[in-house]
């Protein structure tokens, strides 16, 4: 299904896409495919990988993922230590949009840093509403699935070099309030990289290094509920039109058929509702999106049980599911 580009004086106000949702649910793969789709660029908005380094443990995309996609705000800061604020962040994002909408691009925001975001788009005023037009697009995959899933990604993060990625860069009383070193996997990995320096033979660092390991899938579940949690403050208390898709069932299958899952459940229905988005048929955008709900029987309506349960979902869903 390809789209054509939009000029930025199509239908008055400018447009811009965001792809919301929970680290570890596809945000990247959907922003990729819908750039093969229309003319667009892609900005990062997760806060941590605007640094340099670490690009395992903060999952960045590598060139060859990218696919040519120009892809904006990724590694670019060179100080580990540097302060990212949320003014520096909507002074990058504004400036990079206006660029590549000068290209007659369109601007995909993608990241799970949801403050940032909302710190963008409610500037005082209306000032960024008043210049563009958003369109809001939620990937979400059910606590349970999700959380086995971020286990296994954190272990391929393993297998891929994470340990040694996080050991390059110890440093001993770091703070890890700033800078990179907020990522997860950094500061849960302290306590055995302390005891490897310091040859502690009372210590057994495999299953030191176990616990750490433990620990980072804690805390990244940990992080998706807080990240859920701030999504559905954006869509019930600041009443953001919020797109929600459920892509639970790509991750409860694995090969051509989660691929199939994918085209079919996610790629689909999302740009259906970009393509009614840059052409101005906000009612066509709602249809697409309860003709997709209606498709999706599946785990079915977390925003109420999110309002009703809060965390006590964590510790049940943690309690049935071993990170």
């Amino acid at each position: 299904m390809m789209m054509s580009s939009y000029g930025p004086d199509y239908n008055n106000k400018d447009k811009v896409i965001f792809i919301l949702g929970a680290t570890a649910t596809g945000k990247s793969k959907l922003s990729i495919d819908f750039a093969s789709n229309i003319q667009a660029e892609i900005i990062n908005s997760d806060k941590i990988q605007v640094y340099k380094g670490l690009d395992i443990v903060t999952n960045k995309m590598n060139e060859s993922e990218r696919q040519g996609v120009p892809h904006h705000l990724l590694g670019f800061i060179e100080d580990p230590d540097a302060d990212f604020t949320i003014d520096d962040f909507r002074y990058h994002v504004e400036t990079t949009i206006e660029r590549i909408r000068e290209r007659g691009r369109i601007p995909i925001v993608v990241g799970g840093s949801n403050t940032y975001i909302e710190a963008l788009v409610e500037q005082p005023n209306n000032r960024f509403r008043s210049k563009y037009d958003c369109c809001f697009l939620w990937l979400d995959v059910s606590l349970p699935i999700h959380f086995e899933y971020v286990g296994k990604r954190v272990d391929q993060m393993v297998e891929a070099g994470l340990v040694d990625e996080i050991r390059e860069m110890f440093e001993e009383g770091a703070d890890y309030t700033r800078g990179i070193r907020r990522a997860i996997g950094v500061h849960e990995l302290e306590p055995y990289f302390l005891a490897e320096r310091n040859l502690d033979n009372n210590v057994d660092l495999e299953t030191l290094l176990r616990a750490s390991i433990e620990e980072t899938k804690e805390n990244t579940c940990k992080l998706v509920i807080r990240q859920l949690q701030k999504i559905q403050r954006l869509k019930n208390e600041l009443k953001w039109e919020i797109h929600r898709i459920d892509a639970t069932c790509v991750f409860e299958k694995s090969g051509k058929e989660a691929q199939d899952a994918w085209e079919k459940l996610v790629l689909r229905p999302s740009l259906e509702i970009v393509s009614d988005f840059l052409q101005g048929n906000n009612n066509n955008m709602r249809a697409h999106e309860n003709k997709n709900e209606k498709r999706l029987n599946i785990l079915r309506d977390i925003d109420s049980r999110f309002e009703m349960r809060g965390r006590e979902l964590v510790t049940e869903s943690l309690r049935r599911k071993p990170i």
